[in-house]
């Protein structure tokens, strides 16, 4: 997603998406060190941001502050969103059906109705040597803003929830006028 809309996709995410669990780490060689590990089941996770930096907040109290003290040096990519996505399967020998978490590059359109449904959504972003990464019940639909390499890299911003079928229709016609 472009750096530039990170604020406004975390607030579409927040404002408009049931977020059920908040992680944050320092980055590492290790793994890091665990800073945040909450679930959010029936509390409210929240933001705001000023000239000290990013505030993140879970029912109006800060769990977490970042400086952003090189916000504007670190790359152009904002925000990530990946899927959790399950698919049913046939395991020999065993009586039942098992899953297994499908996992996609980038590039792969994010409607493709091939594709299982995401059970779950994660936002992630690096800031200030932290990963940061929101768990949101289901999908978060996306939309596309803009071409990063045509025609396989794109740049993809947080839609409303009931605009997935206009933006399926928007994907349909910009992969028609690229492919062409």
């Amino acid at each position: 997603m472009p750096k530039k809309l990170d604020f406004k996709n975390l607030r579409l995410c927040l404002d408009n998406y049931s977020a059920d669990f908040l992680f944050i780490r320092l980055i590492g060689s290790m793994g890091g060190t665990v800073k945040v590990n909450e679930k959010l089941e029936g509390r409210k996770l929240d933001f705001w941001k000023n000239k000290s930096g990013l505030h993140l907040l879970i029912d109006s109290s800060e769990v977490f502050h970042f400086p952003l003290n090189d916000y504007q040096e670190a790359n152009q990519t904002g925000f990530t969103l990946a899927y959790e996505r399950f698919e049913t399967i046939k395991i020999k020998g065993y009586r039942g059906f098992g899953e297994k978490m499908v996992m996609l590059g980038r590039g792969i359109d994010p409607y493709d109705p091939s594709l299982p449904e995401p059970q779950r959504s994660f936002l992630r972003t690096v800031l200030d040597n932290h990963l940061m990464e929101i768990f949101f019940e289901g999908r978060v639909n996306l939309k596309f803003h803009s071409w990063l390499e045509k025609p396989h890299w794109k740049y993809w911003t947080i839609d409303k929830p009931g605009n997935i079928h206009e933006s399926i229709l928007k994907q349909e016609i910009e992969y028609g006028e690229g492919d062409s």
